[in-house]
C-alpha cells in the first residue's frame, strides 16, 4: 500500500505538470497540416511551396485568363483575332475597335442604361432586404414566424413560373399606365428577392441583442434603432447584397428583353445579342466595356464581402 501511494504521487504530479504546460502554451490557431518542425525540413518546405505556386498559377490562369484575353481582343485587329488569336499583337495594337463600338454602335448609351438599371435594382433590393430583415429579426412581431415561412416558401417557386403573371402585371398595373419601356418594370420586381431578405435576417440574428435592448431603454424608436444602430453594424451584409444585386442586374437578359424594348432604355445584355453579326473586333471591344462595372464592383466591395461583422468591443462584458 505505501508503494502504491508513492507511485500515485508522481503520476498525479506529472498530470498536473502536463495540465499547466497545456495552459501555458495555447494551441496555435495558424497550425495547419504540417507542423513547424516539418516546415524546417527543406524537402517538405520546397515541395509544398512549389505546389502552392503551381495551384496559384492555375487559379490565376483560370480566373483572369479569359478577362485578359478579352481585353487583348479589344485592342487587336479583327484579322489577327481570326488568324492568331493567342499571339500578343502580332501586327500591333489598335483603338479602332473601341472607337467603332463607342461611336458607331453607341455602346456608351447602352452602358449608361445598364448603370441606371443596376442602380435602381440595387436600391430596391437593399431597401426591401434591410427593412424586411429588420422586421423579421429585430422587431419580431407576433406574425413574424408566419411571414418568415411565407418568404421562405417563395424560394421554392421557379422564377419562370412567375414570368407570365408578372408580365401581365407590368403591362396592366393596378395603378397608372403600362410600365413597358420603363425602368420601374425591372426595378420593382428586382426588389422582391426573398433570398436577400432571408440572408439579411440571418445576419441580423447574429447581432448582439443587448445593443437593441439598451437602445430601447434609452428611448430609441424603431426608425432610430434601424437607422442609427442596425445599419451601421450591417456594412458587411450590405456589401454582400450589393455585389449580388448589381451583378445579377448586369447580366440579366430575359426579363429586360421582354420589358425594355426601346433603344433609349435597352441595357447592354439585351443589345449585345443584336451585335452577333458585327465585326469581331468591335464585338470584343463591346464585351470588354460591358465587364467594367462587375470588375469595379469587385474592387470596391471585395474587403467588405470577405470580412466578418467585426463587432468585437461592441458589447462590454
Amino acid at each position: 500500500m505505501p508503494g502504491s501511494a508513492g507511485a500515485a504521487a508522481p503520476s498525479a504530479a506529472l498530470a498536473a505538470s502536463v495540465r499547466r504546460r497545456r495552459r501555458a502554451t495555447p494551441d496555435n490557431p495558424d497550425r495547419g497540416a504540417l507542423s513547424t518542425a516539418d516546415w524546417r525540413r527543406p524537402s517538405v518546405k520546397y515541395t509544398w511551396r512549389g505546389m502552392h505556386f503551381v495551384l496559384l498559377l492555375l487559379l490565376l490562369l483560370w480566373c483572369l485568363g479569359p478577362l485578359l484575353l478579352l481585353g487583348k481582343f479589344a485592342f487587336t485587329p479583327t484579322q489577327d483575332i481570326l488568324t492568331h488569336p493567342m499571339s500578343i499583337f502580332p501586327n500591333g495594337a489598335t483603338t479602332k475597335n473601341i472607337d467603332q463600338a463607342w461611336n458607331r454602335y453607341h455602346i456608351g448609351q447602352f452602358f449608361m442604361n445598364t448603370v441606371w438599371f443596376a442602380l435602381g435594382a440595387w436600391f430596391t433590393q437593399i431597401l426591401v432586404a434591410t427593412t424586411g430583415g429588420f422586421v423579421l429579426s429585430v422587431l419580431r412581431p407576433r406574425w413574424a414566424k408566419v411571414l418568415n415561412w411565407a418568404v421562405l416558401a417563395t424560394l421554392f417557386v421557379p422564377a419562370v413560373v412567375l414570368l407570365i403573371p408578372l408580365y401581365k402585371l407590368i403591362v396592366h398595373p393596378p395603378i397608372g399606365d403600362s410600365l413597358i419601356n420603363n425602368f420601374f418594370a425591372v426595378w420593382l420586381p428586382a426588389g422582391a428577392s426573398a433570398f436577400n431578405v432571408v440572408l439579411v435576417a440571418r445576419f441580423f440574428d447574429s447581432l448582439p441583442r443587448e445593443i437593441f435592448e439598451a437602445a430601447r431603454v434609452d428611448g430609441a424608436g424603431p426608425f432610430r434603432l434601424f437607422w442609427h444602430i442596425v445599419l451601421p453594424m450591417s456594412k458587411p451584409i450590405i456589401g454582400v447584397v450589393s455585389v449580388f444585386a448589381v451583378i445579377a442586374s448586369w447580366k440579366d437578359f430575359l426579363w429586360p428583353f421582354l420589358v425594355l424594348k426601346d433603344d433609349s432604355v435597352k441595357p447592354l445584355s439585351v443589345y449585345l445579342q443584336s451585335m452577333a453579326n458585327v465585326d469581331k473586333g468591335t464585338l470584343m471591344a463591346a464585351l470588354a466595356i460591358s465587364t467594367l462595372i462587375p470588375i469595379a464592383m469587385f474592387l470596391i466591395f471585395q474587403r467588405m464581402f470577405l470580412r466578418g461583422a467585426g463587432l468585437g468591443g461592441a458589447v462590454k462584458g
